[in-house]
Parts: C-alpha cells; structure tokens; sequence
C-alpha cells in the first residue's frame, strides 16, 4: 500500500468509516474536510430497491435543482432554421445539424447536454453509440426532444438534472459544490429525493431506497442515516 498523504490522514481524524450520519452532519463533515485547489462537486449514490433489467422498474425523470449543480453546462441542440438562432439566443453553445453530427461521428465530444427537435431524431438516433453511453441521447421524457428549445436550454441552464438508475441499481447525481452553503446542499438533495420517490416504478416492491451514499470529488464516501432525511 502506498504512503498516504498528510490530508488523507486528516481526513480519518474526523470520519466514522462504520457510521451512518445524519443528513446535515454528513455535509458539515465533508465541507470541514482540508481544502484543495478546486471547488469540488458534492455527489451521493443512492442504491435502489428495484431491478433494473426489467423493463417495468425503470426509473427515469428529471428534476429542476433549486440551487443548481455549480457546474457550466455546455449545450449542443440538434435543430434547422430558426431553431438554431433561438437554441443560441437562449443560452446554447452549440446549434446545427449536420455539421455537429459529423463531428460527433469524427470522436468530437465536448458538450454536457444535448437537445434535439423532433424532426432531427431520425439523424440523431444514428449516434446512439457514442451518446447513449455517456446518458446524452435525447428523450421526450427528459425534456430534451422538443420543439421549445428556447425553454430547454434555458432549464438544463438553470440546474435541472436527468437522474436514471444504472445497471447495477444505483442512482448517481451531482447535487452541487462544496463552496454552496450548507442549507444550499441539503435543498437540492431533499429537492431530488423527493423527485425519485416520486418516479417510484408501480411494480418496485419491499424497500425502494436501500441506501444512500454522500462524498465530495476528493473526499470519504459517509453513509447518510436515511431516518434522517425528511418525508423519506
């Protein structure tokens, strides 16, 4: 095993690797970890009570954060005509259509969210291998296969985030950064909680929330106490 850093250490000083912490503890804990050079995203994993290779406990919406996520996302809209100047009058850093999508075909991939009108999913669709893995395909469902691509882009803007379980149960999400006050983090959190609940699958049985995990990019993994989350 290698040497492990001064901040490491620190860091075991003050955490209960056996512990599950309340909510707001867990966040006063990572916020009072030692410092880096960047302002980290604070992200949990929530493991769910459903199986996911059933087409019928899928669980797939979206959530407007009411703080945002504190990250810049770089939008790309895949639409014709007035459409592109309405995309990039709303926020957009990218708007087009065939260009874009031989770009994409090329190895190009640098955009956070992608929004597609109707009449471009034919294209679309084609590169399906390079954004369904990275969770970039546009669905109506998630609000990003639309004719109102001004209300979309302005939306993924302003903090509203897709969260869909993975193959292994497990829901990951940003939930913001760890300069965003404390009250900040915990709103967001309750805000995309209550969302997932809310997407419960009619066929999940026994216990849908099984556990729930919060870390920060450079800091412990806390089980959360999920009593302590409230109306869960």
């Amino acid at each position: 095993m290698g040497k492990r850093s001064k901040r490491y250490k620190e860091i075991l000083k003050s955490v209960d690797v056996e512990k599950a912490y309340m909510l707001e503890e867990a966040v006063d804990v990572l916020k009072n970890c030692p410092a880096v050079k960047f302002d980290q995203s604070v992200e949990f994993a929530l493991k769910m009570g459903v199986d996911p290779r059933k087409s019928d406990q899928q669980i797939r919406s979206t959530v407007m954060l009411p703080h945002g996520t504190g990250k810049k996302i770089t939008v790309l809209v895949f639409t014709k005509g007035d459409k592109v100047k309405e995309a990039l009058d709303a926020g957009a850093e990218y708007a087009g259509h065939d260009e874009y999508i031989e770009k994409i075909k090329n190895g190009w991939t640098d955009f956070d969210a992608v929004i597609a009108t109707p009449d471009m999913m034919r294209e679309v669709g084609k590169l399906g291998k390079v954004l369904g893995p990275r969770g970039l395909m546009p669905t109506p469902k998630a609000g990003t296969v639309t004719t109102d691509v001004s209300k979309a882009v302005t939306e993924l803007k302003k903090g509203k985030v897709e969260f869909r379980v993975d193959k292994s149960g497990v829901i990951n999400n940003f939930v913001g950064k760890i300069s965003f006050a404390k009250e900040m983090l915990l709103e967001n959190m309750i805000t995309l909680l209550s969302a997932i609940i809310k997407a419960k699958p009619p066929t999940a049985k026994g216990n849908y929330l099984k556990s729930l995990y919060l870390s920060s990019t450079m800091g412990p993994g806390l089980k959360i106490d999920l009593s302590s989350i409230p109306n869960i």
